[in-house]
């Protein structure tokens, strides 16, 4: 059975770093477009930042120069570099995997940034 599972969340202080993961199983996802989106509390969920199969990434606006995407293909794993961290960022950030008629989520880590 598929599953992305997160990890790496937690407690920051504002300015610091967190580094989150994901971890795939169940599927190769060398063929996936993968993505971290994240939601806070009352508000929509929104995208952060996407890789495709060949490494080519994008990012929101709100996070780009501070946030950075990759992921290993061999290992089926997808990172998050969150650098410069604002309260603004706290949200539940989840992964997601994409191909064709397929897309899988993760249950999400919680990020929390104090000021």
């Amino acid at each position: 059975q598929v599953q992305l599972v997160e990890s790496g969340g937690g407690l920051v202080q504002a300015g610091g770093s967190l580094r989150l993961s994901c971890a795939a199983s169940g599927v190769s996802t060398s063929s996936y477009t993968m993505g971290w989106f994240r939601r806070a509390p009352g508000k929509q969920r929104e995208l952060v930042a996407t890789i495709t199969k060949e490494e080519i990434t994008s990012y929101a606006d709100s996070v780009k120069g501070r946030f950075t995407i990759s992921r290993d293909i061999d290992k089926d794993m997808v990172y998050l570099q969150m650098n410069s961290l604002k309260p603004e960022d706290t949200a539940e950030y989840y992964c997601k995997a994409r191909y064709t008629f397929y897309s899988f989520w993760g249950q999400g880590t919680q990020v929390t940034v104090s000021s």
